[in-house]
C-alpha cells in the first residue's frame, strides 16, 4: 500500500500518496512574474508576484525532497502563431496576442518561445528530473501529454501552483477533476491576473466545487513528515 500524508486543507484534510502525487507549476515565467513582462506591460498588478515565487519555491523544495514529480508548464506560442491561426477563438481571446496587435512595438515579444518573456523566472529554474512542458492554452491539460504522463506514473493527486490563479491554475484544476484527479490549490503560491477579489472568487470555486485549498507551509509540513 502506498504511504500517505495528511494535508491540512479546506473544506477538509485530504490524504495524498507519496507515490501518487505530483506538483504542477503553472506559468511561472517572466511574462507573469517579472517587471517588464507581459502582465506588467498589460497593466496588471504584479506586486504580489515575489511572495508567490517564494511560496512556490517552498513547495518545490518539499516536493523534491519527498520524491514527488514536478511538472513545469510554460504558456506561449511559436513565432508563426500556428496554434492561434486566423479563425481561432484564442487569437481573439488571448490578451497577450491582442496586446501585440494593438501595440506593434511589442510584436514578437510577449509569450513567444525563445523570448525572455517566455522563460521561467530565474528564481525557479527547473532542477534535473523536473519535466518542462510547453502549452498554448491556459489549462495544462489542453493539447499536452500531461494526462498520459500522470497516468504512467500512477498519479492521482495534483497540487497546482503558479500564476494566474483565476486563469491557468483554476482551468487546470477543473480539467483535472473532469479526468478524475484530486486537485489541490496552494493559495499563497498563486495570485490572480486582475483585481484582488478574483483570488477570493477562485479560492471559493476550488474549495466548493473543484478540489481542495491549502498553503505552501501546510504542504511543506505534510510532505516533510513523509520525506523518504
Amino acid at each position: 500500500m502506498t504511504a500517505t500524508v495528511r494535508l491540512e486543507a479546506r473544506p477538509g484534510p485530504i490524504e495524498l500518496g507519496l507515490d501518487t502525487s505530483a506538483v504542477i507549476v503553472n506559468d511561472m515565467q517572466n511574462a507573469f512574474v517579472s517587471p517588464g513582462g507581459y502582465l506588467d506591460k498589460a497593466g496588471f498588478d504584479i506586486a504580489g508576484a515575489g511572495a508567490v515565487v517564494d511560496a512556490v519555491d517552498t513547495t518545490l523544495e518539499a516536493a523534491r525532497a519527498a520524491g514527488l514529480p514536478v511538472f513545469y508548464f510554460r504558456n506561449g506560442f511559436d513565432a508563426e502563431l500556428h496554434a492561434a491561426a486566423a479563425g481561432s477563438p484564442w487569437r481573439v481571446k488571448s490578451h497577450a496576442l491582442r496586446l501585440m496587435r494593438e501595440r506593434p512595438e511589442l510584436e514578437g515579444t510577449l509569450l513567444i518561445r525563445g523570448s525572455w518573456d517566455h522563460d521561467i523566472v530565474d528564481a525557479l529554474t527547473p532542477k534535473p528530473g523536473d519535466v518542462v512542458v510547453d502549452k498554448t492554452r491556459p489549462s495544462c491539460f489542453a493539447g499536452t501529454e500531461l494526462q498520459m504522463m500522470l497516468n504512467a506514473r500512477g498519479i492521482r493527486g495534483i497540487v497546482v501552483v503558479g500564476i494566474a490563479s483565476n486563469v491557468g491554475v483554476e482551468w487546470t484544476l477543473r480539467d483535472g477533476l473532469s479526468r478524475e484527479f484530486f486537485g489541490i490549490m496552494l493559495e499563497d503560491a498563486t495570485m490572480p491576473a486582475g483585481p484582488g477579489y478574483l483570488q477570493a472568487a477562485t479560492v471559493f470555486n476550488v474549495e466548493t466545487f473543484i478540489g481542495w485549498v491549502s498553503t505552501s507551509a501546510a504542504f511543506a509540513d505534510a510532505f516533510g513528515a513523509g520525506r523518504r
